[in-house]
C-alpha cells in the first residue's frame, strides 16, 4: 500500500515542477528579449546567433530555476493534497506526516542532482561559450557594440560617440574618437561622418573617417593639431579564443580546487566562495522540501496564486540572506564554507521546526498572525464598500 501512495503523492510533483521551470526561466529571460531582439533586428545579428546566445544563458538560469520551481511544486501539490481533505485521510489511516515524506525528499534529491550536473558542468560551459560567441559577433557584425548619442567603451582604451547611427551600425556622423591606447599621447579624433567595417581574420575593426581633424598631445612636443579628408583607424579586437586569467564563474570545479601557485589572496578568497556557493545551491533542493511541504499543508484552500506568492515570498527570502552571506564572505568577516553553506543551514533549521509543529498538528507560529491580519484587512474593505 506504501508504493501505491508514494507513487500517488510522487506523481503529484512533475507537472507544477516544469510549468514552475518554465515560468520562472521565462520571466528571467525577459531581461534579456529586448536587448537580444534589438540585435536581430537593428544590428543584424543572425537569428542563429541569438538562438545560441539563449541557450548558453541557461544552464546560469536553470541553477536558480530549479530549486524555484521545486519549492513551487511541493507547495501547490502538499497544498491540493490539503484542501481536498487527502491529507486528512491519509492521517486517519495512521500514516504521519513524516510517512508522507519520502516522496517529496526523493524528488528533491533528484533535483539536486540535476542541479548539481548544471553546476559543475554547463554553467562554466554555458559563460565561456557565450563569452566566445560574443567577441565572434563583435569581429563580424561591425556596429552591434556601437549605439548613437551615447559614449561607448567597447573597445579596448577607446571611447565612440557617434551622433546618428545606421540600423546596420556601419554608418555614421558626427563622430568623435577618444583613444589611450598609448597613454604617453592621447589622441581625440573628430570627424563629420564615417563608415566601419569588420575585418574577422585579422581580428580587427577599421574606422574610415572624412572631413575630420586630429587633436594630439604629445609628451615634449605640446600640442597639435592635424585636418584630414579621410583618415583610417584599425582598431584590433581580442581573439576569439579566451585569453588570460578566467572569472571564477567560468571556471571548473577541478581549477577552483587548484589555484595555480602565487595565485593573489583576493582570487583565492573568490574561489573558494565561488566553489562553496556552486556546491551549496543544488542542496537548497533539500531545504526546500523540508520548507515546502509544512507550508503547502498549512496552505489548505488559498489556490494556486496563494501557493505561488508563497513560493517566491520564501524565495526572496532564501535570496536576501544568500546575498547577505556573500557579502559577508567577499569582505572576509565570514569563511567561505560558512559563507556558501550557511542560508541553507539556517533554512534547514526552520523548515525541520515548521515541519515538526505541522506533524503535531500545532499551529504554525505566523499562522495566527496571518489570521488576524487578512480579517483586519476584510473588514477594512467591508467598511469601505459599504461606505
Amino acid at each position: 500500500m506504501k508504493r501505491t501512495l508514494y507513487r500517488y503523492i510522487f506523481n503529484e510533483i512533475p507537472p507544477p515542477f516544469l510549468v514552475g521551470m518554465v515560468t520562472f526561466t521565462f520571466v528571467l529571460l525577459m531581461g534579456r528579449f529586448l536587448k537580444l531582439a534589438e540585435m536581430v533586428v537593428e544590428k543584424g545579428v543572425p537569428f542563429g546567433d541569438v538562438v545560441r546566445m539563449v541557450s548558453y544563458l541557461l544552464p546560469s538560469f536553470w541553477l536558480f530555476t530549479i530549486p524555484m520551481a521545486l519549492l513551487l511544486s511541493i507547495l501547490l501539490a502538499f497544498g491540493r493534497l490539503s484542501g481536498d481533505s487527502e491529507v486528512t485521510a491519509m492521517k486517519s489511516c495512521g500514516i504521519s506526516l513524516y510517512g508522507l515524506f519520502p516522496p517529496p525528499l526523493l524528488f528533491s534529491a533528484l533535483a539536486t542532482l540535476a542541479c548539481l550536473w548544471v553546476t559543475v558542468y554547463a554553467v562554466p560551459w554555458g559563460n565561456s561559450s557565450f563569452k566566445k560567441l560574443m567577441l565572434d559577433i563583435a569581429q563580424s557584425s561591425a556596429g552591434v557594440s556601437i549605439k548613437e548619442k551615447v559614449f561607448n567603451n567597447a573597445f579596448p582604451d577607446m571611447v565612440i560617440y557617434a551622433d546618428t547611427l545606421t540600423p546596420k551600425g556601419e554608418s555614421m556622423t558626427g563622430v568623435i574618437v577618444h583613444d589611450e591606447r598609448d597613454p604617453k599621447t592621447p589622441t581625440t579624433i573628430f570627424a563629420a561622418s564615417g563608415t566601419l567595417f569588420s575585418d574577422p581574420r585579422s581580428h580587427s575593426m577599421e574606422f574610415q573617417l572624412k572631413n575630420g581633424s586630429i587633436h594630439r598631445n604629445e609628451a615634449g612636443a605640446g600640442y597639435r593639431m592635424v585636418q584630414f579628408q579621410e583618415y583610417i583607424l584599425r582598431v584590433a579586437l581580442a581573439d576569439s579564443t579566451p585569453k588570460g586569467p578566467k572569472k571564477a564563474s567560468e571556471m571548473t570545479i577541478d581549477e577552483l580546487l587548484h589555484a595555480p601557485a602565487g595565485t593573489p589572496s583576493n582570487d583565492l578568497l573568490a574561489r573558494r566562495l565561488e566553489l562553496h556557493s556552486r556546491l551549496a545551491l543544488p542542496f537548497s533542493c533539500i531545504v526546500f522540501a523540508f520548507v515546502g511541504v509544512p507550508l503547502g499543508i498549512q496552505n489548505r484552500r488559498s489556490g494556486k496564486a496563494s501557493g505561488f506568492s508563497l513560493s517566491i515570498a520564501v524565495i526572496l527570502c532564501y535570496y536576501i540572506v544568500l546575498s547577505g552571506f556573500d557579502t559577508l564572505g567577499e569582505k572576509a568577516i565570514l569563511p567561505p564554507v560558512l559563507a556558501g553553506w550557511g542560508p541553507n543551514l539556517l533554512f534547514l533549521l526552520g523548515g525541520g521546526y515548521l515541519f515538526m509543529k505541522t506533524a503535531a498538528e500545532e499551529p504554525l507560529p505566523l499562522t495566527p498572525l496571518y489570521q488576524r491580519v487578512k480579517e483586519a484587512v476584510l473588514t477594512r474593505t467591508r467598511k469601505g464598500a459599504k461606505a
